[in-house]
């Protein structure tokens, strides 16, 4: 059992609250590749250290764990444009060069939630959709599940910076768009959503905001904080000691964090690259196969969004 052995502090936290026990892990681990095994319509990863992000992001209910495994890969065949983009390709390297979206490589504490930044406002609408910069983060995400364990016990929380973002890049956003994000990030991704902190709202914010919070859960509805200009607020969730100069902080700057994960994409190249091929083939699904209607379909009220 290739597992990497948690901090003192993760592992309290995992034992506490994800009920992980280091006795039954490699049995759980097990469990979950038979049943990989026997389904004849997914091609999965069966790396220990993969599964074990599927397990902690469902408390180790082997069930859950099968059901999120199950969304996630059908997720790459029935939304493809949330995986087209892959590590080798320019565009690739555009967007993360962009700064659109940083993870800050240290937690804000030895049992704390990993932290990432999204500024929308650094990419040209008229030059990339939102789905492409979602498909390029998604590279550097599978790593994070891979290499961070406080991202797979403590889960993950996003700083939202709306400072610049156009009408434009809010047009971008229809209700099937932010169904796909929901349906990944919160359904599908084995990490869980810890809070998300909105700064420099601009007009027409409250139109999205108010359905994007629709579409989640209530447990998730509750970890939204707009702070707009006020950083100090900011502070109180995410210190200073993590957060880059751009924002206040004295971890490096946003540059310096990209080149950083300029680097670990080039160590996981050969990893990225055979996990291009997993995915399910839903014409092999017993009973009924998914489709993108079933799973992003959006009821007639939704239509287009309307912002003043």
């Amino acid at each position: 059992m290739s597992v990497r052995p948690l901090t003192p502090a993760l592992e309290k936290k995992a034992r506490e609250e994800l009920n992980e026990d280091p006795k039954r892990l490699k049995d759980d681990l097990q469990h979950i590749k038979d049943w990989l095994a026997k389904q004849p319509h997914l091609k999965a990863r069966t790396d220990d250290q993969w599964l074990v992000a599927f397990l902690r992001g469902c408390k180790f209910s082997l069930e859950r764990t099968k059901e999120k495994l199950d969304l996630y890969y059908s997720l790459r065949t029935t939304a493809p444009e949330l995986f087209r983009i892959k590590h080798t390709d320019p565009i690739f390297e555009d967007i993360l060069s962009l700064g659109v979206f940083i993870i800050l490589p240290k937690a804000p504490g030895p049992d704390a939630p990993q932290t990432s930044i999204i500024r929308p406002a650094l990419y040209d609408p008229n030059k990339y959709d939102i789905l492409e910069v979602m498909s390029a983060t998604n590279v550097l995400m599978r790593i994070l599940l891979m290499e961070d364990d406080n991202a797979t016990v403590a889960g993950g929380q996003s700083i939202l910076d709306l400072e610049g973002v156009t009408m434009a890049h809010f047009m971008q956003m229809t209700p099937v768009t932010m169904k796909k994000m929901v349906v990944l990030g919160q359904d599908a991704s084995p990490m869980r959503m810890k809070g998300t902190h909105y700064l420099n709202t601009p007009p027409g914010f409250e139109t999205v905001f108010n359905v994007m919070k629709g579409l989640l859960n209530e447990k998730n509805k509750n970890r939204l904080f707009v702070h707009n200009k006020n950083y100090d607020e900011l502070y109180k969730y995410i210190p200073k000691d993590v957060l880059p100069a751009e924002y206040g902080g004295n971890a490096g700057t946003v540059a310096s964090i990209t080149d950083y994960w300029r680097n670990k994409v080039k160590e996981y190249s050969a990893w990225l690259e055979e996990d291009n091929q997993y995915r399910s083939d839903e014409s092999k699904r017993p009973g009924k196969p998914k489709t993108a209607e079933d799973m992003f379909g959006v009821e007639g009220s939704f239509r287009q969004l309307q912002v003043d």
